[in-house]
């Protein structure tokens, strides 16, 4: 599949569910779906799922901890942060040239504490 073609099937999709949502007479917004569903998508990622445990466990990290943690490089790591950043999971404390992130709310580690099997 192509690019276009991704999109395309991407916007059926979205149309699909949110027609579907509309005639439930649901008492969500179609605002508060999509943001919703944004979030997730971000959490949804191996990589993002580690970060916001470490974030949680850690309380505040920058990006060197965050990518010697994990081993990753740190463009890597900052490009995830960044996105987590951009749907208000993490928060940003600046220091002179050093970025401290921090989760928003202890609600998105509540999210990975549910999928974590129980031992």
């Amino acid at each position: 599949m192509n690019k276009n073609q991704i999109y395309i099937f991407k916007y059926i999709n979205l149309y699909i569910f949110f027609t579907f949502v509309v005639r439930m007479n649901t008492s969500y917004e179609i605002e508060f779906l999509e943001d919703a569903t944004e979030k997730l998508k971000a959490i949804a990622h191996p990589i993002r799922f580690l970060m916001i445990e470490m974030l949680y466990n850690a309380k505040e990290m920058s990006v060197t901890d965050v990518h010697e943690k994990l081993d990753i490089e740190q463009a890597v790591a900052s490009h995830h942060l960044r996105i987590l950043k951009n749907q208000n999971i993490v928060k940003v404390n600046r220091d002179g040239k050093n970025s401290f992130y921090s989760l928003s709310s202890d609600v998105y580690f509540n999210i990975i504490a549910a999928l974590i099997p129980s031992s």
